[in-house]
């Protein structure tokens, strides 16, 4: 393993056959999950081994139309945040390219040939690319892994810890994966190195690419019509923006407001994480200057991730440990998408009273027109709809009901992941997924006292929603347009 300046070499995984070496070309950066050049691990690599090799530096995007299953909403989102990566790459002396695909099917490789036919087109002589644990993105470096003959790398560049560092195997729960990633943060939330400019023969290293960054977006084709938002803006400036703000206006008070959904007590940055257009690192060890406290006197203040009056030990337990389970879980369980992967007992208890009586059920147009006969319910997922983010607590108590009122666990579960990535900015990700194999299949928790519907799964009713916050206010947000029917 290269010996990288400020970049932990567990960072990096060989991803193809060591007997393939380096001979020449450029080293190419395939920005995937991390779309920003700043605190980017993998991006960092990349520079220094294009720098060691003394070859040009080229970073390559590439853009599917339709991935996860994302509209217009999202998309409008991330190529605005790519528009802003090619102008900081710019100004590094670094080219960028992008590649666009059309999704056609769920099950295609998508753009794993076109990205090694472009690869071959500018004669490659390296490549890396981050760490991404989703199916899809997977099956492309699987693609790529497979049929380049050129060295590739793979750089966890989203996890303080990577993935694969804190656990080799599916965690159990919250519980089992906190106390490895306290003992190995010390080590590994660092402070970023900076990116250096290239020297200005760099940007030949391909042909300039001329991208409509304007039209775009016009005239592809979406499985469905969301329309985009505009109480937030995206990309890495925003981004770091929004945290400055959170951090000197909301984040003393984040332990107390959080769960409230009448004030903005949570921080906002989850369309940046997603997105890859901030680092979680970099969030992580801005609280912690801010507090002015080690990481390990923060993390001993919640040792069991309790609902803490520590702000930051509270907004770390959410940002870290909670995030990086999220990874986790999906990285090592093939059936993180779909009832499958929930735990034995889950499955069993679910099973036992799948044939119980539901009070009411719902059809899935009937959800996504918020018209059930729930008014808290109906709220939550017009705040949805309307604004792109649902607030976290809601989302917990929106995704039970919705098992509550299906017909089966299997239909409430693809109803639930369908609504979150249908409308949510930061929809398609692994806390999607599991926040909803939480919500409905026990993931990550514990069994509870048996009741119908339910069996052992955690229940949540209005009453525990009034405790945190006004029912009534919150309904009264996000109220039915006038020609809604009930």
């Amino acid at each position: 393993m290269h010996n990288m300046k400020g970049i932990h070499e567990n960072r990096i995984r060989r991803l193809n056959n060591e007997d393939i070496i380096y001979e020449k070309g450029p080293v190419v950066y395939w920005m995937n999950r991390d779309g920003r050049v700043h605190d980017n691990w993998a991006l960092l690599y990349a520079q220094e081994r294009a720098r060691e090799l003394k070859v040009p530096l080229v970073v390559m995007y590439n853009l599917e139309i339709g991935f996860g299953g994302g509209g217009l909403r999202q998309h409008d989102f991330k190529v605005r945040g790519i528009r802003e990566v090619s102008e900081d790459l710019r100004k590094l002396n670094i080219p960028f390219y992008l590649l666009i695909h059309q999704k056609k099917n769920k099950d295609e490789k998508g753009q794993g040939k076109e990205m090694h036919d472009w690869l071959d087109s500018i004669d490659a002589g390296l490549l890396v690319t981050d760490f991404f644990p989703l199916r899809h993105p997977r099956a492309w470096a699987d693609y790529m892994r497979k049929n380049i003959e050129i060295p590739m790398y793979g750089v966890d560049a989203h996890n303080i810890v990577p993935t694969w560092v804190t656990s080799d195997k599916q965690e159990f729960a919250a519980r089992t994966m906190r106390p490895k990633l306290h003992r190995l943060l010390p080590e590994y939330l660092t402070n970023f190195p900076k990116m250096r400019k290239m020297k200005p023969d760099n940007m030949s290293a391909i042909d300039n690419q001329d991208i409509n960054w304007e039209d775009l977006l016009t005239g592809q084709k979406f499985s469905y019509d969301v329309s985009t938002v505009d109480w937030i803006n995206p990309g890495y400036t925003a981004g770091m923006s929004q945290l400055k703000v959170f951090i000197q206006k909301r984040f003393d008070v984040y332990a107390d407001e959080r769960n409230n959904g009448l004030v903005r007590g949570q921080s906002d940055l989850s369309p940046y994480l997603h997105y890859g257009q901030i680092a979680p690192q970099r969030v992580a060890w801005q609280v912690v200057q801010h507090v002015d406290v080690p990481i390990e006197k923060i993390l001993s203040a919640d040792r069991n991730g309790a609902a803490s009056k520590n702000s930051a030990a509270a907004f770390l337990e959410e940002l870290i440990i909670r995030r990086e389970l999220s990874d986790n879980y999906c990285f090592y369980n093939s059936d993180y998408d779909n009832t499958k992967g929930f735990h034995e007992w889950a499955q069993k208890t679910l099973n036992e009273h799948a044939n119980d009586k539901r009070e009411y059920i719902y059809t899935f147009k009937a959800f996504e027109d918020a018209r059930t006969h729930d008014e808290l319910w109906n709220a939550a997922q017009r705040e949805m709809v309307t604004t792109g983010k649902m607030h976290g607590y809601m989302r917990m108590y929106w995704a039970k009901k919705i098992l509550q009122w299906s017909r089966s666990i299997e239909e409430a579960y693809q109803t639930a992941i369908t609504l979150n990535d249908r409308y949510s900015l930061d929809g398609r990700d692994p806390n999607g997924f599991v926040g909803v194999a939480w919500s409905i299949g026990g993931v990550h928790d514990r069994a509870w006292f048996e009741r119908d519907v339910f069996g052992k799964i955690r229940y949540m009713a209005e009453s525990g929603v009034q405790k945190r916050f006004s029912v009534k206010e919150y309904i009264a947000k996000f109220p039915p347009e006038e020609n809604d029917e009930k």
